[in-house]
């Protein structure tokens, strides 16, 4: 298998591949570290292994910190256990573009996924690793995808889950993660209190696994996958610009880490994209650090309505700043009226209807396009990571309903329609 171990992110420091995430000399956070030469040097045998893998994830396992092939599961194993993530559309956003003056726009819906959110890539792989280590219980903290996308796992496996939640999280994530049969935990508190609980509790039930506090590492790297796929979309090239929404930090960076990976083992030409992160301004941590020109986020108390972006202290925070100063790009905030704007200018151009994190997103790149940082020649990949179904109060009232008797006259008068 390609992965070797984890390694601290600060000091460096080596460790094998348990279920531990914070580095014993400096408190570090831990991610897994690869030997890519074990899967030969032909990038042409490399593209064909992965064009005949399955239409999901696991057609990019040996990219993956599991321990496929010596003698563990196949992707092809794999792909039959669970729930399929992944292989979402790489949508051609024309009109799009031209509502924004821009030259070439793509939309990478990611809502279309098991759970309608990019949280089931990262919960595949955290999952499937947890299976090889011998925990017996799937657990997260979660602003609301996460949640879903754990209970239906855990469902879909056959485990016992719990899933800790902020009390005040929107009523259809609530809903559409108890209806899996997992332990609902609602927590009288923002993201960070609820975080804080389940690194407790993590260490209080060592045979439950946590898939972003003990299985962090394993977790993250799911997110490498949205990278490959927009690559392979792209036939195998990476595009100009990628512009996508930050809470943690975790899936901004990792996507660079992806393109990254493939570009070094000549499987996507082109260079490495300009990154640009997307951040709510009711909690916009790395947004303002990157703005002050540091890489400390402050934590700062969630406001807004993008709840599932609304972590005020982001573990990838700096990293995502360093990112963003490497890559030529920017870590922009936008208000509550612009993600709801954001959202409509979305769903009128390309169908897509997003949630909250996805108007973020959209309205960042309409900021982008504004300022002129993007040039016309530029291929742009705009990442939408959830579905406009889970946080439908946010358009309440954004459009207007016409409610006639039903008579022809009724219809011409009340919407201007004449022969």
């Amino acid at each position: 298998m390609a992965v070797t171990n984890l390694k601290c992110r600060e000091c460096g420091e080596a460790y094998e591949l348990t279920a531990q995430y914070v580095c014993h000399k400096c408190f570090g956070p831990l991610e897994a570290a690869y030997d890519h030469s074990t899967l030969g040097s032909d990038p042409s045998e490399l593209k064909r292994r992965i064009q005949s893998g399955p239409q999901n994830i696991w057609r990019y396992v040996d990219f993956l910190p599991l321990e496929q092939g010596q003698p563990g599961p196949s992707a092809r194993q794999l792909s039959r256990v669970g729930l399929p993530a992944g292989c979402t559309p790489l949508v051609k956003a024309d009109r799009l573009a031209e509502r924004l003056g821009l030259g070439e726009v793509w939309v990478k819906n990611d809502a279309h996924n098991p759970t309608h959110s990019f949280k089931d890539r990262v919960v595949a792989v955290a999952a499937a690793r947890a299976r090889e280590l011998g925990f017996d219980t799937l657990a997260c903290a979660s602003t609301g995808n996460l949640a879903n996308a754990v209970a239906a796992a855990a469902a879909a496996l056959g485990m016992p889950s719990y899933v800790f939640i902020p009390a005040d999280l929107e009523e259809q994530k609530v809903l559409f993660t108890g209806v899996y049969g997992t332990n609902l935990v609602k927590v009288n508190g923002n993201y960070d209190d609820v975080n804080r609980l389940c690194t407790e509790v993590s260490g209080e039930r060592e045979s439950w696994a946590f898939v972003n506090v003990n299985m962090r590492p394993y977790y993250a790297e799911g997110s490498k996958t949205l990278a490959y796929e927009i690559a392979e979309q792209l036939g195998f090239r990476t595009p100009d610009r990628v512009v996508a929404p930050i809470a943690s930090g975790s899936l901004y960076t990792k996507l660079a880490k992806g393109f990254d990976e493939w570009r070094a083992l000549g499987l996507a030409d082109g260079d490495a994209p300009v990154m640009n992160g997307a951040q709510a301004l009711g909690c916009s941590p790395v947004a303002t650090a990157f703005e002050a020109g540091t890489d400390v986020c402050r934590p700062v108390k969630p406001d807004t309505i993008a709840k599932s972006l609304a972590i005020g202290n982001p573990a990838d925070g700096p990293y995502a700043v360093e990112l963003a100063n490497r890559s030529g790009g920017s870590i922009d905030s936008v208000t509550d009226d612009e993600i709801r704007d954001g959202i409509r200018l979305l769903a009128e151009t390309t169908g897509i209807f997003t949630e909250t994190a996805g108007g973020v997103t959209t309205a960042t790149l309409a900021k982008l396009a504004e300022r002129g940082d993007i040039g016309r020649d530029e291929r742009v990949v705009l990442v939408i990571t959830g579905d406009g179904l889970k946080t439908l109060d946010v358009v309440r009232g954004t459009f207007e309903a016409h409610e006639i008797e039903p008579r022809f006259d009724a219809f011409e008068s009340a919407l201007g329609v004449t022969a």
